[in-house]
């Protein structure tokens, strides 16, 4: 009886992991409706910034102004390269976590000095645990990202590139695309391309001069830093949307896993059972006959 038993307990061991990985499914899906829902609700007004960036630049296309490539062309500079790395603040979402690091650590070795600042924990105790520096007072949850934390993230960005201490910012998140696949990707944040404004399509030609509070350059001034504030929030919301699509692929394939280890234990559990009956069975048989062959 103690296999029919162990094969009992393991299927109820089992079952009580589907539950688990139900639940998990679940929620990850809820997160991910709720994460999208917040992400549409902000784009309307970051795209409206991208339209009026475009529209200075209609008026006046050589503006030389430290958000931007200099007018030179010039686009490799000395000096550190700072990395905004997105992770997840747990595992148990397939391989999303450690596409980013791997894409990471390939960016360390093409160049250096590079400084991390990395949101998530898996993240930062993956460079804790394997000796790679990091910004350890950069402490920021992956989890419900919000507009608010973006803008911090943003303004400690942005203090370190006006001071010089950093001449490129790259963000390193994951994009969740057209909702089936996810993927990687290293966007430069800092400093932006001109030809990222421009439109292939002909716009109407401008007919009456813009008016300008102090300058063109004073005016990008102030909008760019709303503008990086909205590109890591994008960056953010896509990682945290990524990451509960790829817990949702885990939990499914998990749950899959979990009904073929059940169908198994299923076999295995009537085989036992039917062992064990055909045991009694045939002890009953034999004990009939002793008791026969007593009486004859």
């Amino acid at each position: 009886m103690s296999n029919i038993t162990e094969i009992k307990n393991r299927m109820e061991s089992v079952r009580d992991m589907q539950k688990i990985t139900n639940a998990m499914y679940l929620i990850a899906s809820a997160k991910l409706r709720r994460a999208k829902a917040e992400l549409n609700a902000t784009k309307p007004y970051f795209n409206e910034l991208k339209t009026e960036i475009k529209r200075v630049f209609r008026i006046e296309e050589r503006i030389d102004n430290r958000y931007f490539y200099p007018i030179t062309g010039e686009h490799e500079f000395e000096g550190a390269y700072a990395y905004l790395v997105i992770t997840a603040d747990k595992g148990l979402a397939g391989a999303y976590n450690q596409n980013v690091i791997k894409k990471v650590m390939e960016l360390i070795r093409e160049h250096s000095p590079s400084r991390l600042f990395v949101v998530g924990e898996y993240g930062r105790q993956y460079f804790l645990s394997h000796h790679i520096p990091f910004e350890k007072s950069f402490i920021y949850t992956a989890q419900n990202p919000t507009l608010n934390r973006a803008r911090k993230i943003s303004n400690i960005l942005l203090d370190g590139y006006k001071t010089g201490e950093f001449k490129k910012i790259f963000v390193v998140y994951t994009d969740i695309g057209n909702g089936l696949n996810t993927e990687v990707n290293i966007m430069r944040l800092l400093p932006f391309h001109r030809a990222e404004f421009v439109t292939s399509t002909k716009e109407k030609a401008i007919e009456k001069p813009f008016e300008f509070l102090h300058s063109l350059d004073k005016l990008l001034d102030n909008i760019m830093p709303s503008y990086t504030t909205g590109f890591i929030y994008s960056a953010l919301v896509d990682s945290f949307c990524s990451e509960q699509s790829s817990r949702m692929n885990a939990m499914n394939s998990a749950n899959e896993n979990t009904k073929e280890i059940l169908s198994q234990l299923s076999q295995k559990y009537n085989h036992e059972r039917q062992n064990r009956i055909t045991q009694e069975i045939t002890e009953i048989a034999a004990a009939s006959k002793n008791r026969v062959d007593r009486r004859i």
